[in-house]
């Protein structure tokens, strides 16, 4: 990889760790799938996760009214509410659902709904925010997830919790509400204060540059030495429905489980 490839890398994992962390994530649970496994993608909005199950049936679901994506879906097998997919029990050996339960109004009953679609020792894999700024209005109806949440209403739908991951820590999440503060305070969107308040807020703004390039290396240096913990960006989760043998090998890293 050249230099400036490596740069533009080590930018996005550093000042996009959320996304970039996600997809990694997604890319090693799709690789360890076997040839043909059946894949539901939950809300698969432009369908940015479709590459990595090239190896498998994959199909996709939304409900096709986020006028943020209008125009931009990916070819969807169901349109419809996640709450009523219209496939029979068992249907797939894997669901993959990320940044979709802050938008559902009955995120337990969806979780439910996942399960039922899954095939015992059917494979489901689930991200959502811990804390996350109001998006795709007026389809946000939650603030974020804990690590008990799942852990109670994935165990109550009838599947084993195999791992909850934290995406990064506190400072990392920090970092990101950071670059928030800056563009919050972009000279675009504060051009029609006062003269004298605009000179002082793009001080503040000239400030804050200097606060994101630093703030993120440091909240990642911060996290991976363990001071962290009082927070995090959302968990990654892996989990399996009940009552067969699970379809691909996995390793019981998660507290308790």
């Amino acid at each position: 990889m050249r230099l400036g490839d490596r740069f533009r890398d080590w930018r996005y994992r550093v000042y996009g760790f959320n996304l970039y962390n996600r997809r990694q994530w997604v890319a090693r649970q799709a690789a360890r799938l076997p040839a043909g496994a059946r894949v539901l993608d939950v809300g698969a909005g432009t369908g940015q996760y479709r590459s990595l199950f090239s190896h498998c049936a994959y199909l996709a679901q939304d409900l096709g009214k986020d006028p943020q994506t209008i125009g931009q879906y990916t070819p969807l097998d169901f349109e419809c509410d996640v709450l009523d997919i219209p496939a029979p029990d068992g249907s797939f050996d894997a669901i993959l659902c990320t940044e979709v339960l802050e938008h559902v109004p009955e995120p337990i009953r969806a979780v439910h709904e996942l399960a039922r679609l899954l095939r015992p020792g059917g494979t489901l894999l689930l991200t959502a925010p811990l804390l996350s700024i109001p998006h795709q209005e007026p389809y946000h109806f939650y603030g974020g997830y804990t690590e008990h949440w799942y852990r109670r209403f994935l165990d109550e739908a009838g599947c084993d919790v195999v791992e909850i991951a934290p995406n990064q820590g506190f400072f990392s999440l920090y970092s990101d509400f950071t670059q928030w503060f800056m563009a919050l305070v972009h000279p675009r969107r504060t051009r029609t204060q006062p003269v004298g308040r605009r000179a002082a807020l793009l001080v503040l703004w000239l400030a804050s540059c200097v606060m994101v390039r630093i703030a993120g290396p440091l909240g990642r240096w911060l996290d991976a030495i363990g001071l962290g913990s009082a927070g995090t960006a959302g968990y990654h989760v892996l989990a399996v429905r009940r009552g067969a043998a699970p379809m691909m090998a996995v390793e019981r890293r998660a507290r308790g489980a």
